[in-house]
């Protein structure tokens, strides 16, 4: 079938896009002494150890695992031994546990590392489980959660994230670009074992490439739609790319498979696609590694729980930058030291000479409504920061804080230089512990 050129879209900014990258096919790199690796690297409950100091493992081991449903187990992404496990602040403050492992360079895999089989959806949902999947293109919300959902008979469409619309970060289009064969093995295994019908690709029009490549690999099964989506931000997000690619508005108060539809990003099928031939679970991440405090910017493949200390020494970039980031320059998370580790859901590490937060002279509003204009949730971001400087949950919660994506177009577009998506977050959990308060 031809490109799709979409024309639907919610509200959102647009960016520079930076993609220095785009064209820097991944690096292998395992040049790493030691791997620190968090027991808590997703949504949800967090895993518990399940080896001590002085064992031994193998690439592919499982280290941490969890009784919780809303949950995902924890490989050892090396071979060697764990010389500690000990406490571990996340960079989003929350305290767990981490495996450390000398790594012996050898990268042995595990001999219980095989590939699943699979009879039934039950199945396919327990090896996704097994392989210790969560989201790779945001939050890191476990996927065999997503995919076992209630009433499956309402699901017919599955949405392919592959927007990339983040600033810098190339990784998802590498993923389209060098994985193609198991993007498309993963998103039909996904298609049969959960009895989805229409797929559609949600693509940004400055990737022709990768439109073009799917297309061709995608033109004689009728039930692939290539989507060419506008280049604007956040069009990656869960509703936003949901109707800009199908069509599909998720109302306030509803979650897309109550709609019919689930989202995936294209590297956590990709993902499924290798494991479901190798049963390799997830021990390595596709990062892109980008700013200007990077002289070498590029795409590698690193192991999970690499520090980025070592992976800015790779690419000569500056350790004393003055941001770094995890993610993008939009919603990526502020990172204050190189020796946190590379976790699932890290897609970039962004590295900066400046902090454009910092010192910037922040003034009044002056009611010109352009967050409002800009908002893809049609927030009044203004207002929630008012709600929230009084204190006032209960408006807090009329102004719908819950829906807020934390984007960052308000804080983006704003002349006063207000920090309106920071409050947000600030808001939303204050929101929360007033209600469970009450």
């Amino acid at each position: 079938m031809a490109i799709i050129k979409s024309r639907r879209s919610l509200k959102g900014v647009h960016v520079p896009h930076h993609k220095n990258t785009e064209h820097c096919e991944s690096v292998l790199f395992r040049d790493v002494g030691e791997v620190v690796i968090p027991m808590q690297q997703h949504m949800g409950a967090p895993c518990q150890p399940t080896v001590k100091a002085g064992d031994l493992v193998k690439l592919g081991d499982k280290i941490g695992d969890s009784q919780e449903f809303f949950s995902a187990p924890i490989h050892a992404s090396c071979s060697g031994t764990v010389v500690r496990v000990e406490d571990f602040w996340t960079v989003t403050g929350a305290q767990t546990k981490a495996v450390v492992i000398k790594n012996d360079g050898e990268y042995t895999v595990s001999e219980l590392v095989k590939k699943p089989f699979i009879s039934d959806k039950e199945d396919f949902i327990h090896a996704v489980r097994e392989s210790g999947l969560v989201g790779l293109g945001g939050a890191g919300f476990p996927v065999h959660v997503k995919l076992a959902y209630k009433n499956p008979e309402r699901i017919d469409t599955l949405v392919i994230n592959a927007a990339e619309c983040e600033p810098y970060i190339t990784a998802d289009f590498r993923e389209c670009m060098e994985n193609t064969d198991a993007v498309l093995a993963g998103i039909r295994a996904v298609k049969k074992y959960l009895n989805i019908k229409s797929v559609y690709f949600g693509i940004e029009a400055n990737k022709p490439e990768a439109l073009k490549l799917l297309d061709e690999k995608t033109e004689s099964d009728p039930d692939f739609h290539v989507v060419q989506l506008k280049q604007l931000y956040p069009q990656g997000a869960e509703k936003s790319i949901i109707y800009a690619a199908a069509g599909i508005v998720v109302k306030d108060g509803k979650l897309p498979a109550d709609c019919g539809v689930i989202v995936m990003n294209v590297s956590s099928v990709g993902f499924i696609g290798n494991y479901l031939e190798t049963g390799m679970p997830l021990v390595s991440k596709r990062i892109t590694v980008d700013g200007d405090c990077v002289n070498r910017p590029q795409n590698l493949v690193v192991p999970i729980g690499t520090p980025i200390r070592c992976v800015l020494e790779y690419c000569d970039g500056d350790l004393g930058c003055k941001k770094l980031l995890m993610g993008g320059p939009m919603m990526g998370t502020p990172v204050n030291s190189v020796d946190t580790p590379v976790i699932k859901n890290n897609n970039a590490i962004l590295a900066f000479s400046h902090n454009d937060i910092l010192g910037k002279q922040t003034t009044a509003c002056i009611r010109c409504g352009k967050c409002v204009s800009v908002c893809p949730m049609n927030l009044m971001p203004t207002m929630l920061e008012k709600a929230y400087d009084r204190k006032d949950a209960e408006a807090l919660n009329a102004l719908h804080i819950n829906l807020c994506i934390n984007c960052g177009c308000c804080s983006y577009t704003c002349p006063a230089k207000r920090q309106l998506a920071q409050k947000n977050q600030l808001a939303k959990t204050f929101a929360r512990k007033s209600a469970v308060k009450s």
